[in-house]
């Protein structure tokens, strides 16, 4: 049976034959899948956000559906509606693009919060509400979200008790100038996008996630985990810390990412590494803090900095 280190490398490596120079993005994309999570990309346009989701999912097989969001998109177009059928005189359920397994939230913070509510009761309960009915969505379900960040007029910015539904938070950055110049080359007579196939299942995929819940975390990283999230919470700048669900969002990326590197336990490293991703996004700075030019991924790691590391392993287990 093959290890879940070469699985993981076999996606990687075909999502690494569109998206040139982003291996740490789409690793953490895939540790996002496997750990159940969201993604959010934040990035100015151009960078390859959707060639992102778009290579995701068809290396793992699974069903993609893409959400253009705009101001005048409403819950319905999102979660799908009852259509009456004259020939069969009654209501027939039309389901939305979110009823995908990989879905691409283009934009969200250009709709209304109404309509951003609706996308985000399925990333958090598995389900959508329609018409007083709960229909559950399919299995792998995983929601990559894209929003730019320099442009502001007419947008909805998420507040922050919904933007840690997302497990990760990171940016796709520009290319280097060599792996740009790559780039040109890969799509001067094609687009490899169109080409790309399916390295494993969507079975597959879903024991991958399977197997993740079963990776070890030792009492000592989990008392890691909580003693940095708690940091958080008493920084000087900070207004309002991480949540317990921030400890539960570290805890599972780091057992998805310790599963993706061929391990069945979790290192204080780990926790270290996906720290920045999973934390920044879920506090809330103090206004002078902002005043003084401080961001939350400074506070992050200073507070990784400052929590002492585990250094002797229980036996607990």
């Amino acid at each position: 049976m093959e290890t879940s280190q070469l699985q993981v490398k076999r996606i990687l490596d075909n999502i690494g034959n569109v998206m040139i120079g982003k291996e740490h993005v789409a690793e953490l994309s895939i540790v996002a899948l496997l750990a159940g999570g969201h993604v959010l990309l934040e990035d100015v346009p151009g960078v390859g956000k959707t060639l992102m989701v778009r290579s995701l999912a068809k290396s793992v097989g699974a069903n993609f559906k893409r959400i253009q969001f705009t101001p005048d998109l409403l819950p319905s177009d999102v979660t799908g509606s009852s259509i009456y059928n004259p020939k069969e005189l009654k209501f027939e359920f039309r389901p939305g693009p979110i009823m995908g397994n990989i879905v691409l939230a283009d934009e969200i913070n250009r709709t209304s919060p109404k309509t951003q509510a609706a996308l985000l009761e399925g990333m958090e309960e598995g389900s959508v509400t329609v018409d007083g009915n709960t229909l559950s969505l399919g299995s792998p379900f995983f929601v990559m979200a894209t929003q730019n960040p320099i442009e502001y007029e007419g947008t909805y910015p998420l507040p922050e008790a919904q933007l840690d539904r997302f497990l990760f938070k990171m940016n796709m950055g520009y290319p280097s100038p060599q792996d740009e110049v790559n780039i040109l080359h890969s799509t001067e007579k094609k687009q490899p996008i169109n080409e790309l196939q399916s390295v494993i299942t969507s079975e597959e995929l879903q024991e991958m996630q399977r197997q993740v819940k079963g990776v070890h975390v030792d009492v000592t990283v989990k008392e890691y985990i909580v003693d940095m999230v708690n940091r958080t919470r008493t920084h000087q700048s900070v207004y309002l810390g991480a949540s317990p669900r921030g400890s539960v969002a570290l805890m599972k990326a780091a057992q998805a990412y310790a599963f993706s590197h061929g391990r069945d336990y979790v290192l204080p490293d780990d926790i270290q590494y996906l720290a920045p991703y999973v934390l920044p996004h879920r506090i809330i700075l103090k206004s002078e803090a902002k005043f003084e030019g401080m961001t939350a991924e400074q506070v992050v790691k200073k507070v990784i900095d400052r929590t002492p590391v585990p250094v002797q392993r229980s036996m607990s287990r």
